[in-house]
């Protein structure tokens, strides 16, 4: 069987809610949206899908409306958790329902040491069914996969990427340089995608393409095709909204954006709120930059 490969650009899904209750219909409509744009792999149930927030029966739903509309792009949902009896519980849950790849992110809270992290993920990975892909944010889980322990773990069969929101370049960049022949770097912050890909990643997990699909999907694929004259110009345009997509917690500005170009409710849930008037503002003023609004 030829193995899965994720690159480009991959929307990493906002869960839209309506009164407290998960909007299914805005969200089929999202995902049409997605599609229609280009975008190269849908991500639901990811940390911007407010996943940790959500019933099984949601991600279910969630899930199948992602396949359902899809028209053949991959869908790699998210299933990890601080808990290997609950991320093979996730895994469970949502295999039937045949995604094409699990995004296992970096055990929260724990802080495991580095040998820990290798075994977690070797155990999650000879479990799954389909293809792991790791998700290293030290930012929100308090613990960073090295390089040499993301090195370690690329030659599991059943690993096939990782997605890097460090913001550590020098670790990232030896990632690229050392990885086993089919296994890629994702991009997991926006504002680094142009330079990341410079260096050799396959693609980004994106925030803003929620928002400007079509012009990430464009950018994304100029740079595979080594068309950097091409693809900076974009960087250059959408780079206040990459950065403004997290002047509070994600998914907070990305909703509020969503919300001015009329597509979703600005609902969130607890312990997330919805943006500040300040931030409503910018999110305004970014998208009538943008000549969106």
């Amino acid at each position: 069987m030829e193995q899965l490969k994720l690159q480009g650009c991959g929307t990493a899904l906002i869960t839209p809610f309506r009164n407290e209750e998960v909007d299914y219909k805005a969200f089929e409509k999202l995902v049409q949206f997605q599609i229609e744009s280009g975008v190269h792999f849908l991500v639901p149930l990811g940390t911007t899908g407010e996943t940790p927030c959500l019933m099984d029966k949601e991600r279910i739903q969630i899930l199948q409306i992602a396949k359902a509309n899809a028209k053949g792009r991959p869908v790699m949902v998210g299933v990890g958790t601080n808990s290997l009896v609950m991320t093979r519980n996730n895994i469970e849950v949502l295999a039937p329902y045949e995604p094409d790849a699990f995004l296992v992110v970096t055990p929260y809270y724990n802080k495991p040491s580095q040998d820990g992290l290798i075994s977690y993920f070797t155990a999650v990975a000879d479990f799954a069914p389909k293809p792991v892909v790791l998700y290293n944010v030290p930012g929100r889980t308090g613990v960073n996969i090295s390089a040499d322990t993301t090195l370690r773990l690329a030659e599991h069969p059943n690993i096939i990427a990782v997605k890097e929101a460090s913001g550590n370049y020098d670790q990232i960049s030896k990632i690229i340089a050392r990885a086993p022949e089919g296994f890629s770097v994702l991009c997991g912050n926006d504002d680094e995608t142009l330079s990341l890909m410079a260096t050799g990643a396959a693609g980004v997990i994106s925030v803003a393409s929620n928002i400007v699909p079509r012009e990430l999907v464009e950018m994304t694929e100029a740079m595979l095709a080594n068309d950097l004259p091409k693809a900076r110009p974009i960087h250059h345009r959408l780079f206040d909204l990459f950065k403004n997509c997290f002047v509070e917690s994600n998914p907070i500005p990305a909703k509020a954006a969503l919300y001015l170009m009329g597509m979703i409710e600005n609902e969130l849930r607890l312990p997330l709120v919805p943006a500040q008037e300040s931030t409503m503002q910018l999110m305004e003023k970014t998208l009538k930059d943008l000549n969106i609004l």
